[in-house]
């Protein structure tokens, strides 16, 4: 068995550690393979696969992509060229689009009574890519919530007064940008995206056709069942599962990073590595 890690977050979007704390932190719980997967951007990739090589862990490029869907859909992005042009120019939309809706998000704030401006937010971010959380952690520190949680369910979340929806690229564009570049998409986090494992397969039998290349099966966010029934139906579909626990560091202090499977879980050759 050995632990591994696809699904990690970092300060270049809405984590809380650096990639280089990342990765020493991989280290240190005796992660073999792990893959940066930041929100819509690749900024942090580069530092992260330096510091990999020098800690002695095999790392990935990674990236996660929000595609437009009636609901939430992440596609996960691997062993792709970071610099790809065509991916970086949709990588620039994409930031723009969230720039914009950042923007909007504060004014709707400041028209609820909420004295929060960009500013703040933006410096809270200290990364290229400026989320909801980076906006809840201000509202933290200047005492309107309490939690994270209780930020997105009284402001923030779909449906809450100061939600903004923003831009996002088709399930199939994502995926197109991902093979471009010479990645593999993989459908991050199911349960986030259905719980009802027929339209899942009517979900995956769609995008295995544009080129899905893997299902995440594995993460502390399904119950045992649900893992089992997710590796079934990859296994039914031809598509590869991957195992990721979604680690943002203190902004999700339940989750720990680092998931043991079996050594030959995955082709790694295909994703760049060889254990």
């Amino acid at each position: 068995m050995i632990l591994i890690d696809l699904h990690l977050h970092s300060t270049s979007s809405d984590g809380t550690l650096s990639p280089k704390e990342l990765v020493s932190k991989a280290k240190g719980r005796g992660i073999s393979v792990a893959s940066l997967t930041d929100h819509d951007t690749t900024e942090g990739v580069e530092t992260f696969l330096d510091a990999c090589r020098q800690r002695g862990v095999r790392g990935i490029s990674g990236v996660e992509l929000s595609a437009d869907f009636n609901g939430v859909m992440h596609i996960l992005g691997y062993r792709f060229e970071p610099q790809s042009a065509v991916f970086q120019k949709h990588m620039k939309e994409l930031r723009e689009g969230r720039n914009e809706r950042n923007s909007k998000i504060c004014r709707k704030l400041t028209d609820l009574g909420v004295s929060i401006s960009i500013e703040e937010v933006e410096a809270e971010a200290k990364g290229e890519v400026v989320a909801r959380p980076h906006v809840a952690r201000v509202l933290i520190k200047k005492g309107y919530v309490q939690s994270m949680s209780a930020a997105f369910e009284r402001y923030l979340g779909r449906g809450a007064p100061a939600y903004v929806p923003r831009y996002r690229l088709s399930p199939s564009l994502c995926i197109e940008i991902i093979q471009e570049a010479g990645g593999v998409a993989v459908l991050a986090h199911p349960t986030q995206t259905t719980d009802d494992n027929g339209e899942l397969v009517d979900i995956l039998r769609r995008l295995k056709e544009k080129g899905l290349w893997g299902l995440e099966c594995i993460t502390p966010h399904h119950s045992s069942g649900q893992i089992f029934q997710f590796l079934r139906i990859a296994d039914e579909m031809g598509l590869f599962p991957t195992a990721g626990t979604d680690y943002h560091g203190a902004n999700r202090p339940s989750i720990s990073m680092g998931i043991p499977v079996n050594e030959g879980f995955l082709p790694w050759a295909r994703l760049g590595i060889s254990l």
